[in-house]
């Protein structure tokens, strides 16, 4: 940035944007100093190197404003996992899908988890029905980022909340602000609060689980 530039002509660039020329280094810093700006090399490889007449403190300070915005609109991913029996009660059906519901709204993914015990095993369809039914019952919040897969005695299956949906769950979020934000965002309880029973946040795929399965 100016006399630390060291080459002997540069292709200048004006204030606003405008294309001056190939000029030699002295004349580019005597139109900065004309214009109260300075010379800042912007394409140091090219040849000559490119140097734009700016305001160097005021660009510094604008873009450490918008690296700021975007920290604070930034959502960490968070995996929700659910777990259900494939023979589960209707109510106990009813409730776990309530929290999936309340996962998606909030831009979180889920990831929902078939436990086949003993002989249900030889029942992988049971598991296959079950979650193709939640899929039909959330189409207004998520979608399936991953299909049904059997792995080991589970079957596994993730889902992602619409774009629209997790955009707005990122605003409402936003928009709080305070320490709350910050625990939503990594998915720990705030002070005095327990996490809700049913519910398991791990940041990416894998993570303890507090879940409890349906019976």
């Amino acid at each position: 940035m100016n006399e630390q530039i060291r080459a002997r002509e540069v292709r200048l660039v004006g204030p606003e944007g405008e294309q001056v020329g190939i000029v030699p280094l002295e004349r580019a810093l005597q139109l900065a100093a004309d214009v109260d700006l300075d010379l800042v090399e912007v394409a140091p490889m090219a040849r000559p190197p490119v140097c734009k007449l700016m305001d160097f403190g005021k660009f510094k300070y604008e873009s450490a404003l918008k690296a700021r915005e975007a920290r604070r609109n930034q959502q960490q991913t968070v995996i929700k996992e659910m777990k259900l029996r494939p023979k589960i009660d209707p109510h106990d059906y009813e409730t776990k899908k309530g929290h999936v519901v309340r996962f998606l709204k909030a831009g979180d993914k889920v990831k929902v988890t078939i436990m086949f015990r003993g002989r249900e095993q030889s029942r992988p369809e049971l598991g296959y029905r079950l979650l193709r039914r939640l899929e039909s019952e959330i189409t207004d919040l998520g979608y399936v980022e991953a299909a049904p897969k059997q792995d080991g005695r589970n079957m596994i299956m993730v889902l992602a909340p619409h774009r629209a949906v997790k955009a707005s769950a990122v605003a409402a979020t936003a928009s709080r602000g305070g320490p709350r934000e910050r625990a939503e965002e990594t998915g720990a309880p705030e002070a005095g609060e327990t996490p809700a029973a049913g519910e398991t946040a791990a940041a990416g795929e894998t993570g303890p689980t507090a879940e409890t399965s349906g019976q």
